[in-house]
């Protein structure tokens, strides 16, 4: 240890902090391919006082902190920095309540996202947010970065769940937001503003959830189509006659075909898509729906149910078998989903680039994948260009450059497309407010 990271441990309890260079460099990235900086150590925080400490010391000496939870970011946006500390909020697992009668979990940032909901359906409840990676993205994650999820055509994102914070600011000081009502109007929305700001502005050490009831009955299809257009077309189909799935993911062949190469889930040569569908209650109409498609199944069984929603929740682990991949998630208006999803493939075709596409599809959010060969540093410029280009339109047909995933790195190349001169300086204002040093996962975000 050098003399800065021994006055941090002396700060901290025992055994908080790690130092070793290789277990630091395990804690340096998250799940993309960019390259890490070199932390000065960890701190595994346990409570909110050894986070403060953590600040404290921090803004007294000037040392970039890195927040980190699972470690399941696709943006770079827990990735280290140079001379930073990475803190990891991963150990800080307790859920401090469960009230079924007000309908609220009050939990701290490690705690598993799929963990919550078990928990929460012990009482016939569910925390309804629900990332793919459910079984290890972290609550604290969740917020940092409004994750959506499965179920977030009907329930919404992260943010639609969060009623208040206890958050961690840059020079060590607690603040709590929000409340524990379902309403609540005074002052700003600071609980809001937390949510999605990727750990740029505070450390949120605990959170107020709502829970929902959980659904009693549900039904599950999924429909096969020979033409992905056809696909999205059905999906515009559901959402305009007002059938309020509760979950409606759309896969694409390149997908299906990871899935299938690793699973051997029977896929037919003819299938160009695939759309799972559940809703509370009878799924029929939906079905209906379907026309164009080749095959539709219905589940009988909860059971049946689980391993057609399963499918989707193989997808990006399957896609990552085939190379290193550039995540993105763009979201357009629900009425131009066949539009972006014919853009996508025809900018594939263009530029010779491996895209498999995912969408949360009920609301227009759209996962292109961009596989390129391993061992690259970073993408090559093909797959740039291409990326470019579905940015673009996404925008132009009045969409936005991530609907779930955050800016992180990755995607601040594109953002003054986006946001503009004015809420780009007023971002920053916000930004100097809540810390005026630059330390909290600088050059993130915004």
């Amino acid at each position: 240890m050098n003399e800065l990271t021994s006055a941090l441990a002396a700060a901290l309890p025992d055994g908080r902090l790690l130092t070793d260079p290789d277990v630091v460099d395990s804690y340096a990235r998250d799940r993309t391919f960019v390259p890490p900086g070199r932390p000065l150590g960890v701190v595994l925080a346990r409570s909110r006082d050894d986070v403060v400490a953590t600040m404290r010391w921090a803004s007294e000496h000037r040392v970039p902190v890195v927040p980190r939870g699972a470690g399941t970011g696709l943006a770079g946006g827990a990735t280290a920095v140079d001379g930073c500390v990475v803190l990891s909020l991963a150990r800080m697992t307790a859920i401090r309540e469960l009230s079924p009668q007000d309908e609220i979990a009050v939990v701290e940032p490690g705690v598993i996202t799929a963990d919550l909901d078990r928990a929460a359906r012990e009482h016939g409840l569910m925390y309804a947010p629900d990332p793919s990676s459910y079984e290890i993205s972290t609550i604290g994650g969740n917020l940092a970065t409004n994750a959506g999820g499965l179920r977030c055509v009907k329930y919404g994102v992260t943010r639609d769940s969060a009623l208040g914070l206890e958050v961690v600011l840059a020079d060590g000081r607690v603040l709590n937001t929000g409340r524990r009502t379902m309403k609540g109007v005074t002052g700003y929305d600071l609980t809001g503003l937390f949510v999605g700001s990727e750990g740029t502005l505070g450390v949120i050490t605990a959170a107020t959830l709502r829970l929902r009831r959980a659904p009693r009955e549900t039904a599950t299809i999924a429909a096969e189509f020979t033409s992905l257009r056809d696909a999205a077309a059905a999906v515009s189909a559901i959402v305009a006659a007002g059938c309020q799935p509760s979950l409606l993911e759309l896969m694409d062949r390149t997908t299906l075909q990871a899935i299938d190469d690793w699973k051997n889930i029977g896929l037919e040569p003819s299938t160009r898509a695939m759309l799972i569908a559940q809703a509370e209650g009878s799924a029929d109409e939906m079905a209906a729906l379907c026309g164009a498609a080749s095959f539709v199944a219905t589940s009988s069984t909860p059971e049946e149910a689980a391993e057609l929603i399963g499918i989707r929740r193989l997808a990006y682990q399957a896609k990552e078998r085939l190379g290193q991949c550039l995540v993105e998630d763009v979201c357009v208006p629900r009425s131009a989903l066949p539009d972006m999803i014919t853009t996508i493939e025809e900018v594939a075709a263009r530029h010779g680039v491996m895209i498999a596409t995912v969408a949360h599809a009920g609301d227009g959010n759209l996962h292109p994948v961009f596989v390129f060969d391993r061992g690259l540093a970073e993408p090559p410029e093909e797959v740039w260009a291409a990326a470019d280009e579905v940015f673009r339109a996404a925008l132009d047909l009045g969409g936005t450059l991530t609907g779930e995933h955050g800016v992180g790195l990755l995607k601040k190349r594109w953002l003054d497309l986006e946001t503009g001169p004015v809420a780009a300086q007023l971002q920053r204002g916000i930004k100097q407010v809540f810390d005026p040093l630059n330390i909290l996962n600088p050059g993130k975000a915004i």
